[in-house]
């Protein structure tokens, strides 16, 4: 299905070593990528969009002794990418020395490669797309007269492969695919309305859930959310739902990125080594896992992946750090240019029964959040503030849903104040985790 193939893009890494070396560059790394895909959105019975892309890419980075040069074109004649290398061979000559720039050592790079199952194409018309988008919409609506409106029902599938290869020997790529289905549903009238929303993720189609099923449970959140009420402010434990669970996850890897790092523009400063979670709180780093977004043999420099304990016993293990980060810290890349890979947040006490519902008993009086808002999160000071609603908890059991509140506290309290973690994992992106309730937030009506 692609116009390429590996041995095409093959060829064109090699114009671009042949001409790097023509130039007098000292290094230089490439990646070249095709993609494809379709994108569909109805609303209310009637197709609003319909999107068919196919992109593809050539990017060069050389370098001039520790002067670096990047360049991109979407044209793979010879003239073109011959003038692209120039174009970056021009801006490396003309860019000031970094000594923490060039590429990996060689010894830190992948070998071998493994095949994790990502890639299964998934052969969609439009007119199909559009009655799996109409099929969701229709589930929701039939849930209840009250889910009378929608902000929409998406399809989406996409398609890549990718080659990459650099001056030191490392050729790697290959094919993946992701395709997704969401709806928003709106139920209520007049001045209660309430919106939600739910997708399905995955790079093979039989792992994505019925459109019925999306349709649905989207708009019993809807429902759930109707009447609507504020909160006095106060301080009280805070139920993240699994969802959102994964943004704290995902704040812990901003806090210990090698950007922030060499930057000091974290909270989380020389923690390597330290308590930072909870001692029953552990978070692994797995490359591996068949069909996961998140796996690869090796990273966006080619550098080799491992699994990991980030985390162990709420002890600080590792950071996240690509070559250049980790040369200014005066440290080893650990394989994460371009992201994290595969993160699971467990928790050392969590029953296996210890679903939702058992977390609500032992948040037993408090707030439990589905939903935020806002970017409210300073990372120098670890200072965290989120629009936020969801649902209020008494004894275990929830009395009735609440918005327009803030919630607030501190990110370092926030991590040694985990409680507990549900056995209600989700994945959320390259993120999985379920549940975690935190002893105790600010929140404000």
């Amino acid at each position: 299905m692609f116009e390429y193939t590996r041995n095409q893009f093959q060829d064109l890494l090699d114009q671009v070593a042949h001409h790097s070396k023509r130039l007098g560059a000292s290094a230089w790394s490439a990646d070249v990528s095709e993609s494809f895909g379709l994108a569909v959105n109805v609303r209310k019975g009637a197709v609003e969009t319909i999107e068919q892309n196919r992109d593809k890419g050539l990017s060069v980075t050389v370098y001039s002794g520790q002067r670096r040069g990047n360049a991109s074109t979407s044209d793979f004649s010879a003239q073109a990418i011959s003038q692209t290398l120039e174009a970056a061979f021009h801006i490396a000559r003309f860019t000031a020395e970094d000594d923490c720039a060039g590429l990996p050592e060689a010894e830190l790079l992948a070998t071998e490669q493994r095949d994790f199952d990502q890639y299964h194409p998934w052969d969609l018309t439009a007119e199909q797309a559009i009655g799996l988008a109409k099929r969701m919409e229709r589930a929701a609506f039939d849930v209840s007269p009250l889910v009378s409106n929608s902000e929409g029902a998406s399809v989406n599938t996409g398609q890549s492969h990718y080659l990459s290869a650099n001056s030191l020997g490392f050729v790697g790529g290959g094919p993946y695919s992701r395709h997704t289905m969401a709806v928003s549903p709106i139920a209520g009238a007049g001045e209660d309305m309430q919106r939600d929303d739910w997708y399905s993720s995955a790079s093979h189609v039989a792992r994505l859930a019925e459109p019925e099923r999306i349709g649905q449970y989207a708009a019993q959140r809807a429902l759930a959310k109707l009447g609507a009420r504020k909160l006095k402010t106060r301080r009280v434990p805070v139920l993240f739902e699994a969802p959102l669970a994964a943004g704290l996850l995902g704040s812990l890897v901003q806090a210990t990125s090698g950007s922030a790092l060499y930057r000091r523009s974290t909270f989380m400063l020389d923690s390597l080594g330290k308590s930072v979670l909870p001692s029953h709180i552990d978070v692994i780093e797995d490359p591996f896992i068949p069909a996961e977004l998140g796996s690869g043999s090796f990273d966006s420099e080619g550098v080799r992946t491992s699994r990991r304990e980030l985390v162990s016993g709420g002890v600080l293990q590792g950071y996240f750090l690509s070559t250049y980060s980790a040369r200014k810290l005066g440290m080893k890349t650990t394989g994460n240019a371009g992201g994290a890979h595969n993160l699971s947040l467990t928790s050392r006490l969590t029953p296996m029964g210890d679903d939702l519902p058992a977390m609500l008993r032992r948040l037993g009086t408090g707030l439990l959040v589905t939903d935020l808002m806002g970017q409210g999160v300073n990372y120098v000071t670890g200072d965290y503030s989120r629009g936020a609603s969801g649902y209020w908890v008494h004894r275990g059991v929830i009395q009735y849903p609440v918005q327009e509140i803030t919630i607030a506290g501190n990110l370092a309290q926030m991590f040694k104040g985990i409680v507990a973690v549900g056995a209600d994992v989700m994945t959320r992106g390259t993120k999985r985790t379920g549940s975690i309730l935190i002893d105790e937030m600010a929140i404000a009506g």
